[in-house]
């Protein structure tokens, strides 16, 4: 039973996420009060008085939901990967904002020899836990940079053999004169829910996450 005066929360980052999430909150009949790119508020009342937006970075919107600042979330599985996920549940993959994490060198640069010749790889990434995994799945040792921005400097001057970045367009990485050799994982963004909420807001929580699983049908037979 949903108790009087209660609503839910749900973390979202301005951004491509952002926009690719308000056509599953309209299709609910659901419509944002301020505008977030223009807005400075933080916290964001919809049309429906049960649930609010708040806008947090990308990389902290899985620490909200755990943390029970908010119910539920959209998030890149790149986030999610490098968050500890202990009491958070993905129900959904929303097939919004995809691209590919994808490990990128220098043009000319052999990788394959590189790998086979056992050499020890510097790697650049801010996705240290995807890379680390990756690269020991292959068996290949690495020293791991993390950086947090410009990731395509590394290799050009000299910090890094190679990168792990996510890569949409590649159009950055062509103008930089690298080159994606090989794919880490398929990235797109999920709706997560903390195990609380899903828990004591049932009631409230789970229309949404049945609304946004009727959005991603009619999204896929729409691409069909």
């Amino acid at each position: 039973m949903v108790k009087s005066g209660e609503f839910v929360t749900m973390a979202l980052s301005k951004g491509r996420i952002l926009e690719d999430t308000l056509p599953f909150l309209k299709g609910m009949g659901i419509n944002l009060i301020d505008d977030p790119e223009k807005s400075r508020k933080l916290i964001i009342g919809t049309s429906d008085p049960r649930l609010r937006i708040i806008i947090v970075r990308a990389s902290d919107v899985p620490t909200y939901v755990q943390r029970g600042a908010a119910d539920l979330g959209v998030a890149g599985k790149d986030v999610l990967l490098e968050h500890d996920g202990e009491g958070l549940f993905e129900p959904l993959d929303l097939g919004i904002a995809q691209c590919k994490l994808m490990v990128a060198l220098p043009e000319g640069m052999d990788y394959n020899n590189v790998i086979r010749s056992g050499a020890r790889l510097r790697v650049a990434t801010k996705y240290v836990k995807a890379a680390r995994n990756h690269f020991a799945q292959k068996g290949v040792h690495i020293d791991l940079i993390k950086l947090y921005g410009s990731m395509e400097l590394a290799p050009l001057v000299g910090l890094a053999d190679v990168i792990v970045d996510l890569v949409s367009s590649g159009k950055t990485l062509q103008a930089n004169k690298l080159v994606a050799v090989e794919e880490v994982r398929q990235i797109s963004s999920r709706l997560i829910v903390s195990a609380a909420s899903l828990k004591l807001k049932h009631a409230m929580v789970q229309p949404i996450i049945d609304a946004f699983g009727l959005t991603v049908n009619q999204m896929k037979s729409a691409n069909d």
